[in-house]
């Protein structure tokens, strides 16, 4: 069986073998293959019909089992999957039950699964795969200008789904067999905009945002109807001049209209509050931050927006007047829990600025504020429990050196918290960068720039309550983007900065399982259970891995 692995992943990694591989399937007697066959043609045959079920809208607000529906599996943004046949006890039988190359670009999204079809996307493609056999069902693929930096992943609704794209538009496709739908635009590519995220399904809202890293344009999150892509709503990360938040920028300029926040990632929704909770990104110009004195509102912030007209309704700034590219985009994390003797409807973010936040999710009430891997560039937190900048921190011409890097302690990769850890996961970086000033007085440009000189990688458990690190596994040098998966199957999925796939123990951090595959895991891993049968699927690279236990094992129920 190994020396059979070896070869498959030599195959698809040369591009010689573009069909799914199926493992563990055994030896069988004619009988046996005849049989394997029908069940095979059967399958071909039934497969169009189940994927013309759409997705049952209730699918969104229950656990993730035999659905994956959204960018996060649920609403909650938890990345926890209450699936446990894959469990603590077994997992040294875990097997590879599929692969599924694409061979296009690093596969950066998480798939949804729903009935019984993975979606799956990189930049200007989309693929339907049998979520069984790693089957292609049919293949999407456009062009388009504008950045490729990666895709996120796909937004559902019935029978359609929605991607976003390099060139900022935001595409419509018949999830039967992947034709068009329509294509909107979200915003004008020529002036920089792009869009990489996954967009988030509430009701009958398609949320979506934008992408950018030039410095004069101005970040916003809308909500399009499903049916047409009309515009539903728009809300600016910066405000119009004299709207609350515009006093936190420069008068009698026009700064503010420039300011960038961009809103990269997707958002988390409570539907008992009918709260949608988004990051924002880094003002604008970047590192220059004296062409734009104030807390530049409402960038590099957690917003609670109304999901039904886009009014914002509590605002928390976990950098303000951010001036080293430190995006608060990271997801924002939503869980039921104790605090302080009270049950509490709780958010959490590890946001890149190395901090750790807890907030009252009903009103934007500040929790907690700890760091959770080391900084140098605050020294302590105010009255409202942000982090307060040290000056010589400020990017100087003379370079100042500061920790995180701009990369930030952490970035977009998932985290996760485990209700029956209670524990918050995060992927952590040590790193430092030097930030230099390089012109001053322009509103706009990047003004500046930075060199990171060092960085290596870890996974952190953090006690909610206080932001403390319970425990710490090192995963490498370098700066991993693998993202966190935790079931209740006592497991906590992620990869190593050496091409190791890792389960470790959520309580401790201890090694259970590793699997070297010789590439890095540039996405979240995510799970759903079929037929009885419980499935890992973690992209690598631009390669699909499907896990399973053996049938022996699963009958066993170990």
């Amino acid at each position: 069986m190994l020396s059979q692995f070896c070869r498959t992943i030599k195959d698809a990694r040369a591009g010689t073998n573009r069909s799914p591989i199926y493992l563990g399937l055994g030896r069988f007697s004619s009988g046996g293959r005849a049989t394997v066959l029908m069940l095979f043609l059967a399958f071909l045959l039934h497969a169009p019909f189940v994927a013309a079920q759409g997705l049952d809208p209730a699918a969104l607000l229950k656990p993730a089992t035999d659905t994956w529906p959204t960018y996060n599996g649920d609403y909650s943004g938890r990345r926890f999957s209450p699936l446990d046949q894959i469990n603590a006890t077994n997992i040294d039988t875990l097997t590879l039950a599929w692969i599924f190359p694409a061979h296009v670009s690093a596969i950066k999204s998480t798939p949804l699964e729903v009935n019984g079809v993975l979606y799956f996307t990189t930049p200007d493609n989309v693929w339907a795969v049998d979520a069984r056999y790693g089957r292609q069902i049919w293949h999407y693929q456009r062009v388009s200008e504008g950045d490729h930096i990666g895709n996120r992943g796909l937004g559902m609704y019935k029978n359609w789904l929605y991607f976003t794209t390099p060139d900022a538009h935001l595409v419509c496709l018949d999830a039967r067999d992947g034709t068009v739908r329509w294509i909107v635009e979200l915003a004008d590519a020529k002036l920089g905009y792009f869009s990489t995220m996954a967009p988030l399904v509430v009701r009958d809202h398609i949320i979506a945002g934008v992408s950018g890293d030039v410095t004069d344009v101005r970040g916003f999150l809308e909500s399009l109807d499903p049916e047409t892509g009309a515009l539903q709503w728009r809300w600016y990360t910066d405000p119009d001049p004299g709207q609350p938040g515009s006093e936190t920028w420069p008068k009698d300029t026009d700064a503010i209209l420039h300011g960038g926040g961009m809103t990269w990632m997707t958002g988390t929704y409570d539907p008992e509050l009918n709260l949608l909770y988004w990051g924002t990104g880094n003002p604008n110009p970047v590192l220059a931050g004296a062409a734009r004195p104030g807390d530049n509102l409402y960038t590099c912030s957690i917003v609670a927006l109304n999901p039904d007209t886009g009014k914002l309704v509590w605002y928390f700034q976990p950098s303000p007047h951010d001036v080293h590219d430190w995006d608060a985009v990271e997801t924002p994390v939503l869980f039921d829990a104790e605090f302080q003797g009270k049950p509490r409807k709780l958010l959490a973010q590890a946001s890149r600025n190395s901090f750790f936040f807890v907030l009252d999710r009903t009103n934007g009430q500040h929790l907690v504020t700890a760091p959770f891997i080391d900084q140098t560039w605050a020294s302590g937190v105010d009255s409202r429990g942000r982090p307060i900048a040290k000056p010589e921190a400020t990017p100087s011409p003379d370079g100042a050196l500061v920790e995180p890097t701009s990369d930030g302690g952490s970035n977009w990769m998932a985290p996760s918290f485990d209700p029956q850890t209670d524990l918050f996961y995060v992927n952590a970086r040590r790193g430092f960068s030097v930030y230099y000033l390089t012109t001053t007085g322009k509103p706009e440009g990047w003004a500046g720039r930075d060199r990171i000189l060092w960085a290596d990688s870890t996974v952190r458990a953090l006690d909610y309550r206080t932001g403390n690190v319970v425990w710490n596994h090192e995963i490498g040098n370098g700066e991993s983007i693998a993202g966190i998966l935790t079931t209740a199957g006592h497991l906590l999925f992620t990869a190593d900065n050496s091409g190791n796939l890792l389960a470790l123990d959520p309580a401790t951090g201890k090694t259970l399982w590793h699997l070297n595959v010789g590439g890095h895991l540039v996405a979240s891993p995510m799970t759903y259970q079929l037929d009885g049968r419980q499935y890992l699927i973690i992209p690598v690279q631009d390669i699909l891995y499907a896990f399973a236990l053996p049938e022996r094992v699963k009958a066993q129920g170990r």
